[in-house]
């Protein structure tokens, strides 16, 4: 059975800066961010615990040409992969997990 997401508000904030930063430069930029984010939650979603768990109970999942991996929680009695963030590849690495160390809210 396949999971659900949802989106923790920090990385739908993260998510939104980094549309509207590919959306300055060129609106193609901006629609493939989308499409790489969508084809990483479909894989996750599909198969959650494929992706490596980097940091206590949070998973992360590079996107494809995009300089950004996406940080999750599975709450497996809920079905449910919570994303905690949209971590630019060149960010200190350090504050990756400081937001949701749990993963949970």
């Amino acid at each position: 059975m396949a999971y659900k997401y949802s989106f923790d508000p920090i990385a739908a904030n993260e998510y939104e800066k980094a549309f509207d930063w590919y959306e300055e430069k060129s609106s193609i930029a901006a629609d493939g961010l989308i499409v790489a984010v969508q084809d990483a939650i479909t894989a996750i979603c599909a198969n959650p615990n494929r992706y490596r768990n980097t940091y206590k109970n949070l998973h992360e999942i590079a996107l494809k040409k995009y300089p950004y991996n996406l940080v999750y929680y599975i709450d497996e009695s809920r079905k449910l992969i919570t994303i905690t963030s949209l971590y630019h590849h060149k960010r200190d690495p350090k504050g990756k997990y400081k937001k949701r160390k749990s993963g949970k809210k």
